[in-house]
């Protein structure tokens, strides 16, 4: 039988759901995730954090190529950035844009590159735009697939 990490919470201290919203624009979890998270199982958790993982990958893959995984991870951990090294380099990149992306001029030096349609635009940019694509991509699942469900229990 595999041997699965503990499943930490994706909180990243800016929790949206306490004023309303469903999804939390922090983590991006739906408000009834954040709520029951300590009550859920590893593999619930993994369930969550996976889904999180492949939006935020999608994302940024549309945004920023990883050249070189190794170069990456060798400045990233250089540079202090918290990340989850279980996560996909993209998701990595995502750390580094939020720890800093008004201080880097130079991609290459993480083992990135900007794809042809952001090269004009700045790292904040993206970062920010990263984060707003995201949040889409988790209302939108939410919308389809969440909600018309408690709207339907309620009734």
């Amino acid at each position: 039988m595999p041997v699965f990490k503990s499943v930490k919470t994706p909180c990243v201290g800016i929790c949206s759901t306490g004023i309303g919203d469903s999804v939390c624009r922090g983590c991006k979890r739906f408000s009834h995730e954040v709520i029951h998270w300590n009550a859920y199982s590893q593999e619930q958790r993994r369930i969550i954090a996976n889904r999180l993982e492949s939006y935020l990958t999608q994302v940024v893959a549309n945004r920023i190529r990883v050249l070189d995984e190794t170069l990456l991870l060798t400045q990233i951990r250089h540079q202090q950035i918290q990340f989850k090294p279980e996560q996909s380099p993209e998701c990595w990149v995502f750390d580094l844009l939020r720890a800093g992306a008004s201080q880097i001029s130079n991609l290459q030096v993480y083992g990135l590159e900007l794809m042809p349609e952001w090269r004009d635009t700045s790292l904040v940019t993206i970062r920010d735009d990263i984060d707003k694509d995201y949040y889409a991509l988790s209302c939108a699942y939410y919308d389809r697939y969440i909600a018309p469900g408690l709207i339907a229990s309620d009734t």
